[in-house]
């Protein structure tokens, strides 16, 4: 017989960022319909408004300001508040703030100015942040479609923009395909153990490898299963195609959120169920989990696919689509790593320490295709950087701190991720995809500095408007570079007790 849960049961206060969150996002809509056309400035402020509050709830609870016990649960069990979920609540909702710095204009002088646009990526980031602490595969399954649903409407959101409409319904096609994958996935590993519960699952794992019982093999597809639904909203390889698609032909303003957001949901989703609930899933005579091989192998396509294709583009939304599905690949490696349980904890850091240096970096790189790009879409190409540090020397500055991040160059917050992540998979004895990574970061050095050399050493008009909300989000996407990769201490303090929350 169902039981009302109890106060205790829901202890709201462990969710509170997500919780109020949602509810804003709620009542603004309704707020909303009594705000005039001409003054969606209300409704972008009252966005970001409702993000900032929920990110000053994030750090406070991250720094033990709020008290809360680690791993505290909330909903019955459904979500877990420990040091992951906060740090995953915080890059996503600085994501969320940026992502409302650099729509708003774009918006303005697109004529797309619609207040659902700011709700849409409020229910995202709640999807996003309900992801980071799921402690139930069926949490997972829901935060993944309250994630997707809103971007597939966004993807389109220049509706009658033919590019715009084509690049919704590839992604959403695709992306209910990937989730039925993911729903069977939970239903095999369901089947294997009895329970959607990641706890739960922990334990009957333990079980199953104890008794070598014949449902390991189900727990194998499974796994299989959840892993293609969560690759793909990670844009890993083989998964990964609609992503220049869609780069392309979204909203600019959408793939510059997009791009980081869904990532951050992806791996978080990715950590919970593998990391966290399937750590101990061993095969026979092995010493690692049973999906470290294919996780390294995913993670090593990828890289090579993603930047090996990016070099033959032209188009910078193109291009950063590619480079996006590489950086997938280098998330991956740390993934992969973590399925070494001495180093599940360093991987796990390693990965928020990624997530936390891309989202800064790749907002970044998009809010200056933003100032670039004209109102009809076009002059995105490479051609429209020729000759922008003679036009805009600090626009092209800008962009210089974020193609050398995205490389990985020292003294920026991509050197210090990928320093992390390739520190994690030598850890696990991972050389082989530990050297892929390396030797495939300098191939990228070619496309990022190719980009560097035509604004600075080619001729050209390049043309670009920067009003204060995007300036804004690029000063601050450049601040956060920088900070992060000259004082890496911030980024590993932030994330030195992450633990997993059970398995210990």
């Amino acid at each position: 017989m169902f039981e009302v849960p109890s106060v205790a049961d829901l202890n709201v206060a462990a969710s509170l960022p997500v919780t109020l969150l949602a509810l804003g996002a709620c009542v603004f809509l309704l707020v909303d319909l009594f705000i005039p056309q001409d003054r969606k400035y209300i409704t972008a402020g009252l966005a970001a408004g409702g993000m900032l509050v929920a990110l000053v709830l994030a750090l406070l609870m991250w720094g033990d300001v709020i008290e809360l016990r680690d791993g505290d649960t909330a909903f019955s069990e459904l979500f877990i508040a420990d040091t992951m979920t906060h740090v995953v609540n915080i890059v996503v909702l600085i994501t969320g703030l940026l992502g409302v710095l650099v729509a708003y204009n774009y918006l303005e002088r697109t004529k797309i100015q619609r207040g659902e646009y700011y709700y849409l990526i409020l229910f995202t980031t709640t999807g996003v942040m309900l992801m980071g602490g799921a402690n139930d595969l069926a949490v997972v399954f829901v935060a993944l479609e309250l994630l997707s649903i809103p971007l597939y409407i966004l993807s389109g959101f220049r509706w009658p923009q033919e590019e715009s409409e084509e690049s919704a319904m590839k992604y959403f096609l695709l992306g209910a395909f990937a989730s039925s994958f993911l729903v069977y996935g939970i239903a095999l590993i369901y089947g294997a153990t009895g329970t959607t519960s990641l706890p739960g699952i922990w334990e009957a794992v333990n079980d199953i490898v104890a008794e070598d019982a014949a449902s390991k093999y189900l727990l194998l597809l499974g796994s299989g299963l959840a892993l293609v639904g969560l690759g793909f909203k990670v844009a890993a390889v083989p998964f990964h195609m609609w992503t220049p698609d869609v780069y392309q032909g979204a909203p600019t303003s959408v793939v510059a959120y997009m791009s980081v957001a869904a990532k951050v949901g992806g791996f978080a989703a990715l950590i919970r169920v593998l990391v966290a609930g399937m750590p101990n899933f061993v095969l026979d005579g092995e010493t690692v989990a049973a999906w470290q091989d294919t996780v390294w192998l995913v993670a090593a396509l990828t890289m090579l696919l993603g930047n090996i294709v990016a070099i033959a583009q032209t188009e910078l939304k193109r291009l950063l689509a590619y480079s996006s599905i590489a950086h997938a690949g280098y998330i991956l490696i740390a993934v992969a790593a973590a399925g070494t349980a001495s180093v599940a904890d360093e991987a796990v850091r390693a990965v928020m320490i990624y997530l936390m240096a891309y989202a800064f970096t790749n907002v970044g790189a998009f809010a200056v295709v933003i100032a670039l790009e004209k109102d009809d879409a076009t002059n995105t190409g490479l051609d429209s950087v020729r000759g922008l540090a003679r036009t805009n020397p600090l626009l092209a500055a800008a962009m210089t701190v974020f193609m050398l991040s995205l490389t990985g160059i020292p003294l920026t917050s991509g050197f210090v991720g990928k320093w992390f992540v390739f520190k994690a998979a030598l850890s696990a004895d991972l050389v082989p995809v530990a050297v892929i990574g390396v030797v495939t970061s300098l191939v990228s050095a070619f496309y990022y500095l190719r980009v560097v050399w035509l604004m600075y050493f080619e001729d050209g008009e390049s043309e670009a408007s920067t009003p204060w909300p995007l300036a804004s989000a690029i000063g601050i996407s450049v601040a956060g570079t920088l900070l992060l990769g000259f004082v890496p201490y911030l980024l590993s303090e932030m994330t030195n007790d992450i633990t997993l929350a059970f398995g210990g």
